[in-house]
């Protein structure tokens, strides 16, 4: 299993946020986002080859209960299913981050899924191959359903514009069983600024919906670096 990095942080992000916890990164992701905040495990996926018990020994070292397994997209490897029945047996709390567009019989704790919008992808014009294959593939309604029926889950949306609200009710319409305690908007950005600006309006449509905003608390306290 290509891994990016494995570090140690507080969790910024999500019904978890301000839980301690130890991330460990996968390298390699099916879809090329444009606002992607790791490029270093999609665009250009750094790292070196893992086994699971080397991720185990290295996830040991910290005196942490709570794992997140994230990417790029973690679902791309099959090694994921024995890393999370370990770590989940040696008594870690797991949460697994995805895209929804892939599906893995995983042991985990809390699903946390984040779907693609329609604007999500890169230009057309300068990455016509990416373009193409990230809009067959950003949306995926039985994997999501799949993920939603087998485990405890989050929903969490990146908004960039307030016209993707229309699309957040036009996503939700595929799944009424989805819970309004579960459905969280964050807002796009990798700068306290941007964050701020796109609070101002972003907050206010959650409350008035009975959705829960969520902001980026890792770029509050540590700023857009890696490692955490």
């Amino acid at each position: 299993m290509k891994i990016a990095e494995i570090y140690k942080s507080i969790q910024g992000e999500g019904l978890l946020t301000g839980t301690p916890s130890v991330f460990v990164r996968a390298s390699g992701c099916n879809l090329r986002c444009w606002f992607c905040d790791t490029p270093f495990a999609s665009w250009w996926p750094e790292g070196n080859d893992y086994a699971v018990d080397e991720i185990v020994a290295e996830v040991e070292e910290w005196d942490c209960r709570h794992v997140v397994l994230t990417g790029g997209e973690p679902m791309l490897f099959s090694e994921l299913i024995p890393l999370a029945e370990t770590l989940r047996k040696r008594g870690w709390h797991l949460t697994v981050e995805t895209a929804g567009t892939l599906f893995l019989p995983v042991a985990c704790d809390l699903m946390s899924i984040s779907p693609k919008f329609v604007g999500s992808g890169p230009d057309a014009t300068q990455q016509p191959h990416w373009s193409r294959r990230h809009e067959r593939q950003r949306f995926r309604p039985t994997v999501i359903r799949r993920l939603l029926r087998d485990f405890n889950y989050q929903l969490k949306f990146v908004i960039d514009t307030i016209s993707e609200i229309e699309e957040v009710k036009q996503f939700l319409a595929h799944f009424p069983e989805v819970c309004a305690d579960r459905i969280l908007l964050m807002p796009q950005g990798i700068t306290r600024e941007e964050l701020v600006e796109r609070a101002g309006w972003l907050e206010p449509i959650c409350q008035e919906r009975g959705w829960t905003f969520c902001p980026r608390r890792q770029i509050e306290w540590f700023g857009p670096v890696r490692g955490t």
